[in-house]
């Protein structure tokens, strides 16, 4: 896609607020008639500026109270390694997101949530520290969230 004009900042920004707004309720919002907002989303998904549409379920009312961090060395700096470890997290329900980061002394920073200390000893026993080439783990844990959003800032125009 060329570049993103007011409408199609307006459709993107209200998508992210509610993916689930109907055509005419987004078209309504963002000031355009149905018909040329409904292409517009579409160009936009085929574009691939939208992605997806997901639910957000709150994690607390699964019974999932425990999100850690937790920064993971690599014993060798090799494609194959980091290949075989992101293949092996991407197989862990629990992992929610996996950095490959720079700027500390941990190659990877892991977010996960879990039911409780117990869950969270097992994930990093039995599973984690288990992965060919790990070498070092540290973990924090999140006392409280502050700020979450999905939403990506998208200059308005």
């Amino acid at each position: 896609m060329e570049k993103l004009d007011r409408f199609d900042v307006k459709i993107l920004k209200a998508l992210q607020e509610n993916g689930r707004i109907s055509n005419q309720d987004l078209a309504d919002r963002v000031g355009l008639s149905p018909s040329p907002c409904l292409r517009r989303v579409r160009a936009l998904e085929e574009a691939g500026l939208v992605v997806g549409y997901r639910a957000l379920v709150d994690a607390k009312a699964l019974g999932l109270s425990l999100t850690a961090l937790i920064h993971i060395s690599m014993d060798r700096h090799t494609p194959e390694r980091f290949s075989h470890f992101e293949s092996q997290v991407r197989e862990i329900p629990e992992v929610m997101e996996c950095l490959l980061i720079t700027g500390q002394a941990a190659d990877y920073q892991l977010k996960v949530v879990v039911r409780d200390m117990d869950a969270y000893q097992d994930l990093l026993l039995n599973r984690i520290t288990r992965i060919q080439g790990v070498t070092g783990v540290h973990s924090s844990f999140v006392l409280r969230q502050v700020v979450y959003t999905t939403a990506l800032p998208i200059a308005g125009r």
